[in-house]
């Protein structure tokens, strides 16, 4: 069998790559244990089906997310549903982690958007749409948390609609709200999906939102007010229409409580239906197709130590094309060097499993030792590159300072692991010994301390830095830039390329230097090489 009609074959039994964002606190987490469930992939949320009851497969694994109740590092989880491989990465929530889950977008085709029923569209969650619409990902969404007080579902969709300006085409509607929830209704198939049924996938099938053999399941009020609010949806909303939904026009809506378990497998029937497989990905010279033979891929995430007993070092690459296998050797674009992968993994959150073959849209571990980073590009031998996953500017900079002199080469190494997972940026002055590490956030400083402090068994501090940015120097002119860093030796780093950034005390220093020194081009993001 030639490898066209290989690859020919694998998608037509294709994969679903997709992300699920969210503001804190909105459920994203217990939504995905919750998906894993009922795909059949758990038994018991936060327990695997397979290897040993007491496995715990939580997309929250390192300690430090279990501690605070938050997600501070994306995570990948393979499963089968009806038919079809999904790849679920459950992406952090809290705006301090927004680099980690912008490259996380990159690597998905479609994306789950939970929004909090009381809250409704949160910063966080307009943000990441952004980030989505930049890269024309569609998204389903899930309104959580309907048997709370909370909201009205027509006020959630409007705002949906003005906010975000979507069209929004409802799957399911709530039977009643908060105190009085009953459940869901299934527009698309009639069906009540009452709470107590939930965990059993029962369900009563009608006719339809009158049918009258709702009134021996419903009280009469709530079923007067359901009858009436889902003919208005109904009514007052457009049909679902997969093409425009997969252009990022119209957004599928399902109301539920993943709490409670209800609608979670309306949801991931919804991304049986209509999320869409493997696409082009962007890159130079040109696009890649998926249906392409040759095997391309880009590493959008680098994780060290998810096995702390054996320092691992893990790249998460995102297959664009071809069929790949074990084994073979892949370019890596930016050096040129061909690296053999002998043991490739897929993830089920800290789990994995070593897999002999993957295909577009899948992603797959890559254990390596510091060879590959966020942003390589790894192909058969074709020479192009991937593109869209830039460094950003960090917020906030501090010094380093080590507690034990003796240990400053364990901490060297726990800077650089972990500026290579993401986590944090590091900048070493021109002149000076201190190392700076630059964050967007200040929950990823807490969070590199405790890693370091966990996993490397390194005590560190950080202080007040004399800087209040940072911005990457570059310049068409190489004496000019010479020049620049040598006459700034104080207020010029290098970040772990050796590209120069200057390091500003204030948003006027900076506004002045960038008028005395017109030469300079002064960037807030860095393409990755």
């Amino acid at each position: 069998m030639s490898a066209e009609t290989d690859l020919s074959v694998a998608l037509r039994a294709p994969r679903r790559t997709f992300a699920i964002i969210s503001h804190p606190d909105a459920g994203k987490t217990t939504l995905t244990e919750k998906l894993l469930l009922h795909a059949g992939a758990i038994r018991l949320a936060g327990h695997v089906r397979a290897r040993g009851e007491g496995r715990r497969t939580q997309s929250d694994w390192m300690a430090i997310e279990r501690a605070r109740g938050i997600s501070v590092s994306s995570s990948v989880m393979t499963f089968e549903y009806g038919g079809l491989v999904f790849n679920l990465l459950d992406t952090p929530g809290h705006e301090d982690f927004s680099e980690d889950t912008y490259r996380t977008l990159t690597a998905v085709d479609s994306a789950v958007m939970v929004i909090d029923a009381a809250k409704g569209i949160e910063s966080q969650t307009r943000k990441l749409f952004e980030v989505c619409r930049l890269r024309d990902v569609p998204i389903i969404t899930f309104i959580n948390k309907v048997d709370r007080e909370g909201r009205e579902p027509f006020e959630l969709l409007d705002e949906i609609t003005e906010t975000l300006a979507l069209d929004v085409s409802p799957v399911t509607w709530p039977v009643g709200m908060g105190g009085r929830f009953q459940g869901c209704f299934d527009l698309r198939r009639n069906r009540l999906l009452r709470t107590e049924w939930a965990r059993e996938g029962r369900f009563l099938e009608v006719d339809g939102i009158e049918d009258e053999r709702l009134a021996a399941h419903l009280p009469a009020d709530i079923r007067a007010e359901f009858v009436e609010s889902a003919g208005l949806a109904s009514a007052g909303y457009p049909a679902l229409d997969a093409e425009s939904y997969q252009a990022g026009h119209l957004t599928p809506v399902v109301f539920g409580t993943a709490l409670k378990e209800v609608c979670v497998r309306e949801l991931l029937d919804s991304l049986l239906a209509w999320a869409p497989p493997p696409k082009a990905q962007p890159a130079t010279p040109r696009a890649v197709e998926p249906s392409e033979p040759a095997v391309t891929g880009f590493v959008f995430k680098v994780q060290a130590n998810m096995d702390p007993n054996h320092r691992d070092r893990v790249a998460f690459m995102r297959v664009c094309s071809g069929r790949f296998r074990r084994g073979m050797k892949l370019k890596q674009a930016a050096t040129g060097k061909m690296i053999a992968i002998n043991a490739p993994i897929f993830f089920f959150a800290r789990e994995r499993e070593v897999v002999d073959e993957a295909w577009p849209g899948d992603i797959i571990g890559i254990p390596n030792h510091g060879v590959l980073r966020v942003g390589d590009t790894l192909t058969e031998g074709a020479d192009l590159r991937f593109t869209g996953l830039p460094n950003f500017a960090p917020e906030i900079l501090r010094r380093v300072r080590l507690q034990d002199p003796i240990r400053a080469k364990q901490m060297r190494r726990a800077l650089e692991d972990l500026a290579e997972e993401g986590v944090a940026q590091i900048f070493r002055p021109i002149q000076g010994s201190d190392w700076i590490v630059g964050v967007v956030g200040a929950l990823q400083l807490d969070v590199l301390r405790s890693r370091i402090e966990t996993e490397y068994k390194v005590a560190i501090a950080f202080e007040q830095a004399p800087f209040e940015t940072a911005r990457w120097a570059t310049s068409d002119d190489p004496a000019a830039l010479k020049a620049f860093v040598a006459a700034h030796p104080f207020a010029v780093a290098e970040d772990r390329d050796g590209v120069p950034v200057f390091l500003a005390r204030s948003a006027w220093d900076l506004q002045r230097t960038a008028q005395d020194n017109t030469a300079i081009r002064f960037s807030a993001t860095r393409e990755r090489a």
